[in-house]
């Protein structure tokens, strides 16, 4: 059990939450482990078999904290919320946009090129950082690629053609990401993404990752009114938070891609992190789950100049300000959307 910022998680398998008068109380094989304030949470995020009392699911529904619930790799598989937030004047503009192919087509197309500008700006930075000149060269001649792309944006006029860019800034960035990892290239190979399960090590904590920044911009855009499952960029899907994932596509280069190869250069994650299944699956172990989620948090505390708003913040908070600037973007207060640009 850790609590981050305000964030109880609970990875212990068994465990078990209940309410006890305005706290919550953690047990294990019945003996308590943990007692947390209610008021000092925001939310609550479990990792796999661990048990919610009911009266613990209402208090928090009543009172608008997050209740999320992860599969023990990360990854999604529900959420509990109280009554829905937000003006309904909001949704039905988020509705409207949706309806309006040009401006579909122009938030998709801020969105992908955040993404490749963020992307870009790993591959520059992993480039320096290298000593190794096969590695420099191929992050830097990928960056250049990434940059090519980066101004065709601004000569297409079609979603099709906006959802084609990104998809060949992706196979271009992928197809050096190994070069980023330095040292133990053996245990941690790259050959590419994969994902559903993930095959490799490296896939296995981009996979984490990215589950984590997922069920973030999910709370984001769910905090200021709007509805997760009417997205821009990804199609509409029953039970795909599609809004979520477009938001996330700015935050993946730099809270997860980046983390990512941090926790393996610095050897904050060993071969011994990892387990394989049958099937050839891999996934993170208990251990190196605790030991990307403690990274993750650290770098969601971080604070960086956030360049519309002229002032500091933390890294965390950032999918909040986005989703709060696409709010006002569709309401009409902004005439475009400033998505987020890393540097």
């Amino acid at each position: 059990m850790t609590e981050l910022l305000n964030v109880l998680y609970v990875l212990t398998q068994g465990a078990m939450l209940h309410l006890d008068h305005d706290t919550v109380r953690v047990e294990v094989e019945r003996e308590t482990r943990m007692r947390v304030p209610l008021s000092r949470l925001s939310g609550i995020v479990i990792f796999g078999q661990v048990t919610l009392s009911p009266f613990l699911i209402e208090r928090c529904a009543e009172d608008g904290r997050n209740l999320v619930w992860l599969d023990r790799n990360g990854r999604f598989k529900a959420r509990v919320e109280g009554r829905l937030q937000g003006n309904v004047l909001l949704r039905r503009a988020q509705h409207l946009a949706l309806s309006d192919q040009q401006r579909t087509f122009a938030i998709s197309r801020q969105i992908v090129a955040a993404k490749i500008q963020n992307s870009r700006q790993v591959l520059l930075r992993a480039a320096r950082e290298t000593d190794e000149e096969s590695a420099r060269s191929s992050l830097s001649d990928a960056a250049h690629r990434l940059g090519v792309i980066l101004e065709g944006l601004r000569e297409l006029n079609d979603l099709d053609q906006v959802r084609g860019a990104e998809g060949d800034a992706a196979r271009t960035y992928f197809g050096v990401f190994g070069w980023m990892v330095r040292g133990d290239r053996e245990n941690f190979s790259f050959d590419g993404r994969t994902r559903r399960p993930p095959r490799d090590r490296v896939n296995a904590v981009l996979s984490f990752l990215y589950a984590l920044v997922g069920a973030e911009c999910a709370a984001a855009v769910e905090g200021v009114g709007l509805d997760p499952q009417v997205g821009y960029l990804h199609a509409l899907r029953p039970g795909r938070p599609a809004l979520a994932l477009d938001l996330m596509e700015e935050f993946r280069p730099i809270l997860a891609d980046r983390l990512a190869i941090t926790l393996i250069n610095r050897k904050q994650l060993s071969a011994q992190s990892f387990e394989f299944l049958p099937g050839g699956a891999v996934r993170l172990t208990e251990s190196g789950r605790r030991e990307v989620l403690k990274a993750f948090q650290e770098r969601k505390a971080e604070e960086l100049q956030h360049r519309l708003l002229k002032q500091k913040l933390p890294l965390g908070l950032v999918p909040h300000v986005q989703a709060r600037l696409l709010a006002r973007h569709l309401r009409g207060d902004l005439a475009d959307y400033p998505p987020f640009f890393y540097r």
